[in-house]
């Protein structure tokens, strides 16, 4: 009991500490869902608005026609493209056999796997599972996050969902977990190596195929700059690839030989 009381208050603390993180987590969310409702609202009053015909000047018409030549001309060339993007994917296909057998990736560039379902960016992953049945709380679980380790099992119920050796190493104390309306355990894993792609949650998971991953733009504003800066060049060179032209280090190459 002595050593009970010592250690009570301590732990204590670190229950509150990691519930306001919790907190402070959801808020922002919410904060951000209702920032991007009211946008939405005020966007759909101001098209209400505004006169369904509008009358343009010359100088409007004439900057409308050139756009719409640009458009025009752009199809052209996106068409013209598309033969080869076809071709350079089977050639990738053909080239890469190590791919072979790999899953493709999920919208959140995870996995849906029967008894849950991962997703990531660059700095965190999230994973979500269903309870295996409604009602339980938080003290009927056990969530066990460490370094290169995750166990999530329903007390005194085996097998365990979730009993394995993570495929790289994540930050302790930055990770935490939730329960969802009593049905889903709510994940998030703050990666320790924040420029690579994870191919798999545990190692007994199947592997995706890392190179159809597709970063949505809109988050790159939470990468901090030298993480930021890889991203795009990577995006910029996808796209380049995709439209027959030659990747940023291609083009420095043949900078080089012009000078």
């Amino acid at each position: 009991m002595e050593k009970f009381n010592k250690y009570r208050a301590k732990a204590d603390q670190e229950t509150v500490k990691k519930r306001a993180e919790v907190e402070e987590r959801e808020r922002k969310i919410k904060e951000r869902r209702e920032k991007e409702q009211k946008q939405l609202e005020e966007q759909e009053k101001r098209e209400a608005l505004e006169p369904k015909i509008k009358e343009l000047t010359d100088e409007e018409a004439a900057e409308m026609m050139q756009q719409q030549k640009q458009k025009e001309s752009s199809k052209t060339v996106a068409k013209a493209a598309t033969k080869d993007v076809d071709t350079t994917k089977k050639d990738e296909e053909e080239e890469d056999p190590q791919d072979a057998g790999k899953l493709k990736p999920n919208a959140g560039n995870g996995c849906d796997l029967p008894n849950y379902r991962w997703t990531q960016t660059l700095s965190d992953i999230e994973v979500r599972i269903p309870l295996p049945k409604a009602g339980l709380r938080s003290r009927d679980l056990t969530v066990d996050i460490q370094k290169n380790h995750l166990k999530v099992a329903v007390k005194n119920q085996l097998p365990a969902i979730i009993d394995d050796r993570l495929l790289h190493d994540v930050k302790m104390e930055e990770s935490t977990w939730l329960l969802e309306d009593k049905q889903t355990v709510l994940i998030t894993l703050e990666k320790v190596n924040k420029m690579e792609w994870w191919s798999r949650l545990v190692v007994s998971d199947p592997e995706i195929n890392t190179k159809k991953i597709n970063p949505e733009p809109s988050k790159l504003s939470d990468l901090d700059g030298e993480t930021r800066g890889l991203v795009e060049k990577m995006m910029y060179d996808q796209r380049q690839k995709e439209m027959g032209l030659p990747t940023s280090e291609e083009q420095k190459k043949q900078d080089m030989m012009k000078k």
